[in-house]
This record gives C-alpha cells, structure tokens and sequence, in this order.
C-alpha cells in the first residue's frame, strides 16, 4: 500500500509549468528521496502533497485518501523554509506544536527528544537564542514530536555539522524502523545513496528517475572507472580513446567510459600513462547520474 500516490499531477505559476503531468508512488514504510536541481519542482510538488498548493490538474493520495482534515494530523513537515515562533520557550513551542497536531499532551515525547539532542538545558531559552544548527533541531522536533505515520522533510540537514546530521538520520531510520514513511528531499547524493530505499528525480517538472539506487544504475550501465595515481594528483586526459569525461577530485579521479568501449582496453591505455595505486571498474554514482541528466553538457545537448 502506498502512503503517497501521485496521478497524472500538473502545477503551473502563470505561464510555467513547474510540475508536469506527474506520476508517483510512494511505498507506506519506505524512505523516499526526492532529488533534483533548484527550480525542477521538487519543493512545489512535496507542498502539493502537503495541501499547501493545490493541484491545476491530477489527483494526489495521502495515506489512503485526499489530504483534508484530521489526515493532515497524521503528517509532520519540515519545510525548506525554517519558521519558528522566536519569543517562544523551547519546550513551551514543541508542546504547542504537538498538542496542535496530536490533540494530546506531549511533555514526555518534548523531554525525551530534547534530551536525545542535547537541548535539554536550552528548554527553557527563547527559540531567537539558539544557534542556526540548533535552531534546525528544533524545527525537527517540531516536525515529529506528535508521531506522524508520514513525514515529509525538505533539506533537512542543511546547516548541521557531521555529528548534529548524525543525529538527525539515526532519528529518521529509527522512525522507518518503527514503520512511519519519510520523504526525503536533499541536494546531497551521498544521502540519497545510503538512506533511501527508492529514489525520484524530478527536472524541469518531470520525471526523470524513479527506483532503487539498484535499478537506476543498471539503466545507466557499468562505465565508470575510478582510479587512483600512484603519485597522487596526475589527470587523465580526456583525449584517451574511449574516455568520454574525467572529473578530478584531487588525489582520485573517476572517468566515464564512452559507450561500446572495452573498459579493460580504458585502463591498460591510462596504465601506461601513469602508475595506480588503486581502480575499479563500477556502476555509476547518483551524483554523476544527476549531472549526467541536468548538468551542462546536458543543458547544451537539449539546445542543440
């Protein structure tokens, strides 16, 4: 069963169509990611699903039906756009969003949550105190303290440093564990790779990916060679026969092969150029996926 289904949805502002005739299942259980590049129509379709906008053509599903009264109850939200009562207590703000969701008193969920954070002595703070990564701790209680079956959250590790996302995504798989659904909006790949069971990716409106990280790769082959020089920063060069592109990350580079070439003939081309330390011929990253679908070179093919 799904907690979210999209069928055949469209959004337009005016003369664009930020969303285009949209179609998308979202497994109850899962941990969806949604990825995209700024203006594709990912934050305007999750507040589609969140019944903030509203759909100019299509239907959307949220956990068995339309979005509407109590339902909304049964879902928390993390907006891209942080927004905080900032006069207000912290544990007297988490209360109220809570009570507001839930209908009920949630003093132990704040406590345990603020404890689990390391907020616990900033209870009674004003929210205009905290620091920006605090901040965004905040707002991620807030999003979940009433235990949503569904929560959607957009960008929700932006501004937090490694231990304070660690927290974050241990608190997101926890809750998948317990059998809620997350949709997951992030601009880091690297993410979107290690904690999604599926993942969609949306550009220009449409949809262009939608699957495991499993099956996207095996639409996208095994021609990635990535290879470490022995001493260090040496550059292939783009002109070897078969490579299609080189991108360099200082002390490794990871090269695309073109299709139909041998990657072994690849390597033993670049091996006598230069020694190697490491390489593995491997399926391509999410991110090079991406940059493959809405990158440059992209952008100027569909010009062309």
């Amino acid at each position: 069963m799904n907690a979210v289904k999209l069928t055949d949805v469209t959004k337009r502002f005016g003369q664009v169509v930020a969303v285009d005739n949209l179609s998308l299942d979202v497994p109850r259980g899962s941990i969806y990611g949604f990825i995209g590049p700024n203006g594709s129509g990912k934050t305007t379709t999750l507040r589609m699903i969140m019944n903030i906008f509203y759909p100019d053509s299509g239907r959307i599903e949220v956990l068995g039906g339309p979005l509407h009264g109590t339902c909304t109850d049964r879902v928390g939200y993390l907006p891209e756009e942080r927004g905080l009562y900032k006069r207000m207590g912290v544990r007297d703000l988490l209360k109220f969003y809570g009570r507001l969701k839930s209908g009920r008193n949630v003093s132990r969920q704040v406590d345990s949550w603020l404890e689990r954070f390391d907020l616990a002595d900033w209870g009674k703070k004003k929210v205009e105190t905290l620091s920006k990564g605090m901040s965004q701790k905040v707002q991620f209680i807030a999003a979940v303290v009433a235990e949503p079956e569904l929560i959607v959250l957009d960008e929700p590790f932006t501004g937090l440093d490694p231990v304070n996302a660690d927290v974050i995504r241990e608190a997101i798989l926890e809750m998948q564990q317990q059998g809620r659904t997350v949709i997951l909006s992030t601009h880091d790949m690297n993410v979107a790779e290690q904690m999604c069971d599926f993942i969609f990716m949306i550009f220009k409106g449409k949809k262009v990916l939608d699957g495991t990280l499993a099956s996207i790769q095996d639409q996208y082959g095994s021609n990635v060679l990535r290879i470490g020089p022995e001493n260090g920063h040496l550059l292939v060069a783009e002109d070897v026969e078969g490579v299609e592109s080189v991108r360099d990350f200082g002390q490794t580079q990871e090269i695309r092969i073109k299709p139909g070439a041998d990657p072994q003939k690849v390597l033993a081309d670049i091996m006598r150029q230069i020694r190697l330390k490491s390489f593995e011929i491997a399926k391509p990253s999410l991110h090079d996926i991406f940059v493959q679908i809405a990158g440059p070179k992209a952008r100027e093919d569909s010009h062309a």
